[in-house]
């Protein structure tokens, strides 16, 4: 997982990935609890109904 940093830049704060700037939030608890959450969310198996979505097996509709 990358490094992720919260700065604050005025009234705001700036959430970083190394030094990319990603996201801005006005309060620091809320940038906290995004990163939280998104590191959460990279973490996790994909469900099986998104793997057979982007099977290549999968039938596709014709297009009339």
């Amino acid at each position: 997982m990358k490094e992720y940093s919260i700065v604050r830049m005025g009234s705001e704060y700036v959430v970083q990935a190394g030094e990319i700037s990603i996201l801005k939030v006005s309060s620091r608890r809320e940038a906290a609890k995004l990163v939280t959450d998104a590191a959460g969310l990279l973490q996790q198996e994909p469900a099986a109904a998104v793997d057979e979505a982007l099977s290549p097996e999968r039938e596709t509709p014709e297009v009339p």
